[in-house]
């Protein structure tokens, strides 16, 4: 932290927004034929073990620490989440002699705390679900405990207050989605001005990072599983202004993400509003 008795203190927040790894379903396209719950497919093993290195790049190439997690409840997410926790908070060289965390990685939990956010989840519209894979009666069976479960032991913060009270009604408009999406991510920055942030999310969640938030407008041409992006911005606080954010920039010194983007004239603050 930067401080002086004029400009008041100064920090930087980071926000770094994070898809899930490699599903199922688009590996096995007969997975869903089959499926209980067609509509959340979980991660094949090479999605397990791409989060838990992306976890272990996080941890040595980002500079800051992660504070908080927030994820997405669908199960693709959870066990995202639940691969780069465990990477993160590894203990010793866990993190660097294994590939995932069924290799028995050991962790300390009190690195970070995590919780289930449903303003993360799908997009929930035929564009995003195959309306064949959706649940006839729009209801997504979606349970915070059973969430919790998946993801690492003593991490869990079950007393965070959700952004999202309940998901999304289905067939959502893609307009809705993205606004969604922009909302979530600003207030829970708000919410926790003076720790950095990982949420980790589904694809549009990245495309609205990147084209939401910046000032320099940039067109999204591709966005890998596990890919991420970092958001920043200075928070001032002085005697009269406890906490005064500035702006997100998107920050450009992480080198290969998996998001690929180029300089664009996207008008996304006309599709995206912040409540």
């Amino acid at each position: 932290m930067d401080s002086d008795s004029s400009a008041g203190q100064r920090i930087h927040q980071n926000v770094v927004v994070l898809r899930h790894g490699d599903r199922i379903d688009h590996f096995d396209p007969l997975w869903t034929k089959t499926a209980s719950r067609p509509w959340d497919p979980p991660l094949i093993l090479d999605g397990k073990v791409r989060a838990f290195s992306t976890g272990k790049k996080l941890n040595n190439n980002l500079g800051f620490p992660i504070h908080r997690v927030f994820v997405s409840p669908f199960l693709r997410c959870l066990q995202t989440a639940s691969e780069v926790v465990h990477a993160i908070c590894a203990v010793g060289d866990d993190s660097d002699t294994h590939m995932s965390s069924a290799d028995g990685v050991v962790i300390d939990p009190s690195k970070l705390k995590v919780s289930v956010e449903y303003g993360l989840c799908e997009a929930l519209h035929t564009a995003a679900i195959q309306p064949e894979s959706a649940p006839k009666d729009g209801d997504f069976g979606f349970n915070i405990s059973e969430c919790e479960k998946l993801l690492p032991k003593g991490t869990v913060d079950s007393s965070v207050e959700r952004v999202y009270k309940e998901l999304p009604k289905w067939e959502e408009s893609p307009e809705g989605a993205r606004d969604r999406y922009k909302n979530t991510i600003k207030l829970l920055a708000d919410k926790y001005p003076t720790e950095n942030l990982l949420l980790v999310t589904h694809a549009e969640g990245i495309w609205v990072a990147a084209t939401a938030f910046t000032p320099e407008r940039v067109t999204v041409d591709a966005i890998d599983y596990c890919a991420y992006l970092v958001l920043q911005r200075t928070i001032v606080s002085t005697e009269s202004e406890p906490i005064t954010p500035g702006e997100f920039n998107l920050c450009t010194n992480q080198g290969h993400t998996g998001v690929s983007t180029r300089p664009g004239a996207q008008e996304a603050d006309a599709m995206c509003k912040v409540k």
